[in-house]
Order: C-alpha cells, then sequence, then structure tokens
C-alpha cells in the first residue's frame, strides 16, 4: 500500500497559517507528500522547503485570479497537486488542518482495511473547528468531510474544496451511496479561526473576493468596514478540554485564550442559537 499527501497554500505566512504543522502531522503515515504552492511573496514556498523531509515533493502553480466565485479556486488548486500524487490512497489536508498523532494508527488500518474494496471512494474523518483561540470551538460547523481518497482517477476536489465527488457525474460522495465511504476514525483539528483578529480580518477579506469577486453580499461587505475581526460567536462556543496534536504544542503554549465566558448554558444567546440552528454538541 502506497499513501500520498497533498495540499496547496498560497500567503501561509502571511495569514499565520499552521501549514508546517499540517504537513508534519501526517509524516508518519505517508509515502509521499505533494504540496503545490502558490506564487506569493511572503516566504511560504521557502517555509515549506525549510520542513527539509525527503517526503515532500513541491509544485510551484499561478493562481487564476479571474476565478473569482464560490472558492472555486481552492479546488483548482487542491486537483493540481492531487494529480501530482502516485499513491493507491491521497491523503487531503488543507494548510490550517492537523491530524493528532493518536489518530493515525487507526487511520492506517483503515487504509489497509479497505485498500481492496473497490466500492470503497473515500475514508471520512470527525471535524473539531477552533475559533478565536485553542481552547473554543464552534459545534455548529460541519461536522464531518472525507480527507482520505482512493486515488484510482475517479474522484477529485469540487467546489471550495471542502468536499469530493465522481469526476464523470459529479456526485458528491457524502451524499452517495453509504458504501462509497468508510470511517477513517480519525479527527481532523482545524484551525483555520485561530488567528488574532488583525489577522484572520485580512484573511477574511481575501476569502470574500475569492467567493463574491467585487461584489459581496452586505454580510461579507461589512468586513471592509471593520479594523479587526469580531468573533461574535465566541460567549456560546464549546469548550475544549482535550489535547492537541503534538505538533501544535509550542503554538497552544504561546497562546492565550481571547476573553473570559462564564457557561454557555447560563447564555441566552445559546439558547437563540439552538432554536435557530439546533443543538449540535
Amino acid at each position: 500500500m502506497k499513501v500520498s499527501g497533498f495540499s496547496f497554500c498560497r500567503n501561509a505566512v502571511l495569514y499565520d497559517y499552521p501549514v508546517v504543522e499540517s504537513i508534519r502531522s501526517i509524516l508518519p503515515v505517508v509515502d509521499e507528500f505533494v504540496v503545490n504552492v502558490g506564487r506569493c511573496d511572503d516566504g511560504t514556498l521557502e517555509l515549506i522547503r525549510s520542513i527539509g523531509d525527503p517526503k515532500i515533493r513541491i509544485v510551484e502553480s499561478v493562481w487564476d485570479e479571474t476565478l473569482r466565485k464560490d472558492g472555486l479556486i481552492y479546488s483548482q488548486q487542491t486537483n493540481i497537486a492531487l494529480s501530482h500524487c502516485t499513491g493507491d490512497w491521497a491523503f487531503y489536508l488543507q494548510a490550517d488542518e492537523v491530524i493528532h498523532e493518536d489518530d493515525l494508527p487507526r487511520i492506517a488500518e483503515a487504509m489497509r482495511a479497505h485498500l481492496h474494496s473497490q466500492e470503497v471512494k473515500g475514508l471520512i474523518f470527525r471535524y473539531l473547528h477552533f475559533v478565536g483561540d485553542y481552547w473554543s470551538t464552534n459545534p455548529w460547523f460541519y461536522h464531518k468531510a472525507v480527507r482520505i481518497i482512493r486515488n484510482n482517477g475517479e474522484v477529485e476536489s469540487c467546489g471550495d474544496a471542502v468536499g469530493f465527488h465522481l469526476k464523470a457525474t459529479r456526485q458528491y460522495l457524502q451524499s452517495g451511496p453509504p458504501e462509497w465511504l468508510a470511517p477513517s476514525d480519525g479527527r481532523v483539528f482545524h484551525y483555520g479561526w485561530v488567528k488574532d483578529p488583525k489577522t484572520m480580518l485580512v484573511k477574511k477579506q481575501a476569502m470574500t473576493k475569492v467567493y463574491h469577486g467585487d461584489a459581496p453580499p452586505p454580510s461579507e461587505a461589512r468586513l471592509y468596514g471593520m479594523k479587526e475581526f469580531e468573533f461574535e460567536d465566541y460567549p456560546i462556543l464549546k469548550e475544549f478540554g482535550g489535547r492537541h496534536p503534538a505538533v501544535m504544542q509550542a503554538r497552544v503554549a504561546a497562546a492565550s485564550r481571547r476573553a473570559p465566558r462564564r457557561n454557555r448554558w447560563l447564555n441566552w444567546r445559546f439558547y437563540r442559537e439552538v432554536a435557530r440552528r439546533g443543538f449540535r454538541g
């Protein structure tokens, strides 16, 4: 069994992505790791090169700045990296996603167990979405996503690269027959919302252009009038008391809580959100 890791990144230094930690988190279970680095001048390419692991293969690309709708540039760049993968399985992580070392043996076993089960097209992961700091998670974000796919040319990244579909029919894997997916028994620690408010704002403004071009909806246009990002849901987020991946320990140790927070069960806004979006944990 051969396993390829793959990812894409651009401006990882500018937006403070934990891309080095992301890559290192799965190096023990992959035979190669393909990183598609988009042209930028913030030192991202040099950062990836500095990892210095022989498993890493860097592909350089130039983003199509005219593709500014629905985040489609993200799946395009993901598929560039995927096209260079040579493994039986392709293990995808975005630049702000990290896998816990405790989960690696179970993930590797899941890949071995389903290697010859051709009906299984991908392995699905559970998600923890951290927001504002390393002790707060948003339970209303998506709970599961495919992060390992069978690398036989049938499956590709789609939309804004959250998921995958069949090339031939564009059928989304997570809405297809149940036998298409198997559990990985792994968790994705998603840190894309853990940044200082000024960096978070710059990142969100850039993402708004990727999704909406020069005509953002009012909910996104208001970002351009802010001085720093407002973590509005912070008071009602779920407390995280577990252990972060080892590769993230230096970042966690250097961080602090965003603000004091009382028990969310005593906050009326929490119940309003439950009424609006349901209880998700």
